[in-house]
């Protein structure tokens, strides 16, 4: 056998070491099939189990297939996965997001993307409390955790920076209408707004 070159045991073509993935537990360090073979062996046993492997799309040097959208992109649109045979992860960024912001509404809100656009329709494609700005912040209760609406960065920030108490948020209201609320002691802490 040359110097840096290894015979295929199912093509019985000899090729360069490089054409063969690693195996710690042969001889030579090297798998007894060429990494051609060994894709045509997996798609053989793949089909035989009833099962459809992935298609095998072949990219230039430098670029990805991407599953999901099934786009070829430059790696540079791939986060890094140092576990992976190529060293980067099994979708494109743009799909991880997608994918990303789907299970965020879903582990913290209980909704779908569907549902959550169902409740932008209802509210005529505005903020719920501006009815200007277009909504992307899913609103809800921080005690009960019920979804409250969709609202748009500033009247979710509002909100949050009012503490969630609707009696802060009437306050507010009262001195945006021009009246400074001068607290009237009731009752041992118990306040009235002027009339």
């Amino acid at each position: 056998m040359r110097e840096g070159v290894k015979r295929c045991s199912r093509c019985k073509q000899s090729k360069s070491r490089a054409a063969f993935a690693s195996n710690k537990a042969m001889r030579d360090g090297l798998q007894a099939y060429c990494r051609e073979c060994s894709a045509a062996y997996y798609r053989e046993r793949q089909d035989a189990r009833g099962r459809k492997p992935r298609p095998r799309v072949a990219a230039p040097e430098g670029y990805k297939y991407c599953q999901r959208c099934e786009e070829i992109k430059p790696h540079s649109e791939w986060d890094r996965n140092r576990t992976a045979s190529d060293g980067l992860s099994t979708r494109c960024k743009a799909c991880r997001a997608v994918e990303g912001r789907a299970r965020h509404l879903q582990r913290n809100y209980g909704l779908t993307e569907a549902e959550r656009d169902a409740m932008i329709v209802s509210q005529r494609g505005l903020c719920a409390i501006c009815l200007e700005a277009p909504p992307v912040h899913v609103d809800h209760c921080h005690k009960t955790g019920r979804v409250r609406g969709v609202l748009c960065f500033n009247c979710n920030s509002a909100i949050g920076k009012l503490r969630d108490d609707p009696d802060a948020a009437r306050r507010a209201a009262t001195y945006l209408e021009g009246n400074l609320w001068k607290p009237t002691l009731v009752a041992p802490g118990v306040y009235q707004l002027p009339s």
